[in-house]
């Protein structure tokens, strides 16, 4: 294989194996020899002149599987099928709801896909046809591909499970509101993101297990079936993950109210108890004439204990009204 040309090229042998084609090989291929697989990255100008000039595929196609708009659809050219398909990013450093788009064209004897970064899934299956343990036919690609991806997409719903679990554990306890309030607009912003691309993509499975395709075997189709309904409680886990943030965002918000609430109502307590305080110590000590006890040395103690006085009887009131 030339890696300048393709990321991958094989001929499957029908039993789970392949083997590796250069590109003076793919273009002399012929159906009968068996199923063609080639995988091609976009920003590879070699590999994108081949689709465009050698393939076959024709225009439209071609331009449909160089092209930015990688919105999950199935289409049909009489017997090919057009497919898009998005798996999660799990390459490091990325974020999962950064989701790599694949391209593909298939029929019964042939594969055309294309990528603009690297999909696990798609490794995995160039792995098992190299181990021997890959797909037999275009059928089964379909079937193991879209399998992988549905996996790995659980894995991740399964993470945010986790994660919005512990954020409402720490709701509850009632620590660190600052930090989960964070926590959870990150996990908002990330289902939203997934579900924004998981959708239309259920929806494009469905559309391939219900609209029969020769190159799509009936067993094939039940696997695919299979698929396509852990799609769909992935993407409702995602909606019911939604809703969870935003219950869970309400009762945060509601026990900062509270708390807020609650420290206003002691800064109240405290200034309606010193309020009369600081009417009596402002009113005596105006400097005029007239103001009793200037001229009696025990006169400050006198007033300190109305003062206490006063405090307590505020205290004894605050009390018998249940204010605090």
């Amino acid at each position: 294989m030339n890696q300048s040309t393709f990321i991958a090229a094989l001929l499957f042998d029908g039993q789970g194996g392949a083997t590796e084609l250069d590109p003076e090989q793919v273009n002399a291929w012929r159906p009968e020899q068996g199923t063609l697989w080639v995988h091609i990255d976009c920003a590879n100008e070699r590999g994108c002149e081949w689709l465009s000039q050698q393939s076959g595929v024709g225009e439209l196609v071609a331009d449909a599987l160089l092209s930015n708009d990688t919105r999950p659809r199935i289409s049909h050219l009489n017997e090919q099928s057009l497919i898009f398909l998005r798996g999660v990013n799990l390459s490091e450093g990325a974020s999962p709801e950064d989701m790599v788009s694949l391209r593909i064209v298939i029929d019964s004897q042939r594969i055309i896909s294309t990528r603009r970064r690297k999909l696990l899934s798609v490794s995995d299956l160039i792995e098992s046809l190299h181990q021997g343990d890959g797909p037999a036919n275009s059928s089964d690609f379909l079937v193991r591909l879209c399998h992988y991806l549905t996996l790995r997409i659980d894995a991740v719903i399964a993470t945010f499970e986790d994660r919005m679990a512990q954020i409402e554990e720490n709701v509850l306890e009632q620590s660190n509101p600052a930090g989960e309030r964070k926590a959870l607009m990150e996990i908002r912003r990330q289902t939203i993101q997934l579900r924004r691309y998981l959708a239309p993509q259920r929806e494009a499975m469905l559309k391939m297990v219900t609209e029969r395709k020769a190159w799509l075997l009936a067993d094939d189709r039940l696997y695919l079936q299979e698929s396509t309904d852990r799609l769909i409680r992935s993407v409702e886990e995602l909606d019911a993950i939604r809703e969870r943030a935003v219950v869970t965002q309400e009762e945060l918000a509601s026990q900062v109210n509270d708390q807020m609430n609650q420290r206003m109502y002691v800064m109240s307590l405290i200034a309606a108890l010193f309020l009369p305080l600081g009417f009596l110590t402002g009113l005596l000590g105006v400097n005029i004439g007239g103001i009793p006890g200037t001229d009696n040395p025990g006169a400050f103690v006198w007033f300190s204990g109305m003062l206490i006085a006063v405090m307590v009887a505020i205290l004894g009131f605050f009390k018998l009204k249940r204010w605090f």
